[in-house]
């Protein structure tokens, strides 16, 4: 585990956690609140760079994103790394790893983040005696899925613009319905470098299409961080309808 986590006291009590009174996540039956409450074993705190779990590593806890970005990769021997997807407030971490007993992939932090942990001895307890908590889980594992195949649909077939266009629409949009974006501009911390290693381009063919971007005035570049001003005209250059995403399970 990296030196840049610290545990911290157990700040946040399930049944107070903020991303509860978001109307996108499903609401818990009274049973479930209280045993989420006992599986949660504390909290963790991580700063921006840092990494918890890496690939072939195992991991005795697993981990609910409280707040903060992070996104998850896997890496050649010789350095070059696939961004696989991003990570958001309400996001299941080290699930692959509870299951399947060690890490395919690593998670490193976009930004300061707050995790809440809970231990992996409590899952086979979770499935035998909460059916709505373990299709929850079910749920999590194949929208991850869905959203890989649609990531490797626009990695394979869709043009530069058309991928840089799809990556930010889909980030922008899985950040506002967890509230992220709401009455204020948002500010998506990744680099030019993070865009080039998502969609398979080389930096400076990264750089070029981005340009093209901010030229329609769809984004704008702050350093480390891409402003979205026209999330609309961004699927529209994709050629994507969007999320359409019911409410959706937080753990």
């Amino acid at each position: 585990m990296s030196e840049a986590l610290s545990a911290i006291a157990r700040r946040v009590p399930c049944e107070m956690c903020p991303l509860r009174g978001n109307p996108n996540f499903r609401p818990f039956m009274p049973e479930e609140l209280k045993f989420i409450s006992t599986f949660k074993r504390g909290e963790l705190a991580a700063d921006a760079g840092s990494m918890i779990l890496s690939e072939g590593s195992h991991s005795a806890q697993l981990f609910t994103l409280l707040s903060g970005w992070a996104f998850r990769y896997k890496s050649l021997e010789d350095g070059r790394r696939q961004i696989l997807n991003y990570l958001l407030p309400g996001d299941l971490v080290g699930l692959q790893g509870s299951v399947i007993g060690e890490m395919q992939h690593s998670v490193e932090w976009l930004s300061p983040v707050i995790l809440c942990v809970f231990q992996r001895d409590s899952l086979p307890t979770l499935f035998k005696n909460h059916p709505g908590l373990a299709f929850d889980i079910t749920w999590l594992a194949s929208r991850e899925e869905r959203m890989l195949d649609e990531n490797l649909l626009s990695v394979g077939r869709r043009s530069a613009m058309e991928r840089a266009a799809y990556l930010i629409a889909f980030i922008y949009q899985r950040a506002a319905r967890v509230g992220l974006a709401q009455g204020k501009r948002l500010l998506i911390p990744i680099s030019q470098q993070h865009v080039a290693d998502t969609l398979g381009l080389s930096i400076v063919h990264t750089n070029k299409t981005l340009r093209k971007l901010s030229d329609r005035k769809l984004i704008r570049w702050h350093g480390r961080a891409c402003e979205v001003l026209d999330e609309p005209g961004l699927r529209e250059v994709a050629g994507w309808d969007g999320l359409g995403e019911d409410k959706r399970p937080l753990i």
